[in-house]
């Protein structure tokens, strides 16, 4: 599995904006579509929330083969 340190400067980020900073998606649409069919887990549980809220220290995964440590 790859591991990414995503290095914020604010308090928290939305998941999908996470995804998208991170280089993981494309577009907004595509982080859209990956969270709704539950393909994405925040800190080892499925997330279909978009909006989530990610503070330093939460971890984000993708199909568990690409994980994005908030730092």
């Amino acid at each position: 599995m790859e591991s990414y340190n995503i290095k914020i400067k604010t308090e928290f980020i939305k998941l999908q904006d996470l995804l998208k900073f991170a280089g993981a998606v494309e577009t907004g649409g595509d982080a859209k579509i990956i969270i709704q069919e539950g393909r994405v887990t925040v800190n080892g549980a499925i997330c279909t929330m978009r909006g989530k809220k990610l503070r330093p220290g939460e971890r984000a995964c993708i199909d568990n083969e690409t994980e994005l440590v908030v730092v």
